[in-house]
């Protein structure tokens, strides 16, 4: 029991550690890397809800597949080298005020709902908790717009950020089709004056000897 609790506190420091640095971290590619710590821990913490497949599933799906698709685009997007310079607006000062007051609310909710479950035996689990059974039910019919939803998310902030690196880097004018030639005008390369070459003999003729 003390060896799960010690676990469980592990576990907890960890996934709140890795969320602050997603937030906090000025560099797209560490913030990218305290997600992935994260979402481990995260695995941990189902490991002591005896949900060996959640956990597996975690750490296969979201730390494994999904970060190195974000990992791929961060290095694509580059820039991992400049730090991130937030904006010093009352845009921002309204949303840090709104994050601590999200924040506070969230830490009210989840501390009372905690001290009230102190010396009690906890909820009852049914038997096929964590059963791939039961995840694909819940995914499938009780929960199936939103696991679509976050997926189609996911692709968007994906797609979306290539976009954006191709336009700050100017890649989109290397695509675009050369300016059609018109009758009459002769392309600005062929305007260029021409160096001269010196007339060489055929190779096949032999000069002659003086």
């Amino acid at each position: 029991m003390f060896f799960e609790g010690l676990l469980f506190f592990v576990g907890a420091a960890m996934a709140i550690g890795g969320a602050l640095g997603v937030v906090v971290l000025q560099n797209p590619f560490y913030s990218v890397l305290a997600l992935v710590g994260h979402l481990v821990a995260l695995a941990l913490l189902f490991l002591l809800l005896q949900a060996e497949f959640l956990a597996a599933a975690q750490l296969v799906v979201y730390a494994g597949a999904v970060m190195v698709l974000y990992v791929f685009v961060v290095a694509y997007i580059g820039g991992s080298d400049e730090p991130l310079t937030p904006e010093r607006g009352s845009v921002a000062k309204l949303g840090v005020a709104f994050a601590a007051v999200l924040l506070l609310e969230i830490a009210i909710a989840v501390i009372g709902s905690g001290l009230g479950g102190l010396g009690t035996p906890g909820p009852d689990v049914a038997p096929g908790f964590g059963s791939p059974a039961e995840i694909g039910r819940l995914l499938l019919q009780k929960f199936l717009i939103p696991f679509e939803a976050a997926s189609f998310l996911l692709l968007i902030a994906a797609v979306g950020a290539v976009v954006l690196a191709r336009r700050r880097r100017g890649l989109e004018e290397l695509d675009a089709p050369p300016p059609p030639m018109t009758i009459g005008h002769a392309s600005p390369e062929s305007d260029a004056p021409r160096p001269e070459v010196a007339p060489q003999g055929d190779p096949a003729i032999p000069e002659a000897v003086h």
